[in-house]
């Protein structure tokens, strides 16, 4: 008999700063709780502007101690942008420069392994978007070693939402919504940057053992109504679906995305 989805959990910030803290300490007490066992933490990072303050913080002290030992920490993605991996626009590109300057900044030296170390970047500058989707895919059935049929078991997603609804690149209408035995797909975009994505699947995200979602900023408030207090409109709001199956999710949300939210039980 399949689980059942988790229940999720809303928790209100009076901002961005104090959500982001809040994120910081749950990385960090799952990390440290995996890393204190010697085994791997895996977690898939969120692009977008909320999860910035976040991997700053990641990367600072008191943080980036308490983590231990960062050579088994595994940073993958949820979705990128097929540009350069240079590219401003590029979500390995922004956690890259964040989270390795930061460290580097408080520690005088690199604790952050730089490219082929702990970051797992998605492929996105391929011109043949298919194969990075699927290269990708082989990257995660190889480190998490599985095989067909099976997904991978994220320890930490973290996610943002956009104010259409959408989680990682699984926007609204799109096909990628249906999609339901590939691990990663790429999928064309439904905001700015208009630029193709590769995408992890909804089966990844709802095998995850804990889910978080950071949402921020008044321009999010109505979309985070309707997914949270509306009614059940899965395709329209892909974030509904994220319910995974043998896990948590939560939800961490600031003042002003939480604008037009009525009491959330």
């Amino acid at each position: 008999m399949a689980n059942k989805p988790s229940p999720r959990e809303v928790i209100l910030f009076p901002d961005k700063l104090s959500l982001s803290h809040d994120a910081a300490h749950r990385f960090i007490s799952l990390a440290a709780q995996k890393v204190s066992q010697r085994q791997d933490f895996n977690v898939a990072l969120a692009g977008g502007s909320t999860p910035a303050q976040l991997y700053s913080l990641l990367a600072a002290s008191p943080f980036y101690e308490a983590v231990g030992d960062w050579a088994m920490v595994n940073l993958f993605f949820g979705d990128e942008r097929c540009v350069p991996p240079d590219s401003p626009d590029s979500n390995y590109h922004m956690a890259h420069s964040i989270m390795v300057p930061a460290a580097k900044k408080v520690f005088g030296v690199l604790p952050l392994p730089a490219e082929g170390g702990i970051f797992h970047r998605m492929p996105a500058e391929l011109p043949d978007q298919e194969a990075a989707a699927l290269q990708y895919e082989q990257t995660l059935r190889r480190h998490f070693r599985i095989g067909p049929g099976e997904f991978p078991r994220f320890d930490l997603i973290l996610l943002g939402m956009g104010p259409d609804g959408h989680c990682a690149s699984l926007f609204p209408h799109k096909p990628a919504l249906q999609e339901r035995e590939r691990l990663v797909v790429a999928t064309e975009p439904g905001l700015k940057p208009f630029v193709p994505r590769l995408t992890l699947t909804l089966p990844v995200l709802n095998n995850a053992a804990n889910i978080l979602f950071l949402v921020a900023g008044e321009d999010k408030a109505e979309a985070l109504a309707r997914v949270l207090t509306g009614p059940r409109d899965p395709q329209g709001l892909p974030s509904q679906s994220v319910l995974p199956t043998d896990g948590t999710v939560t939800w961490l949300v600031d003042r002003e995305a939480a604008s037009r939210l009525s009491p959330v039980r």
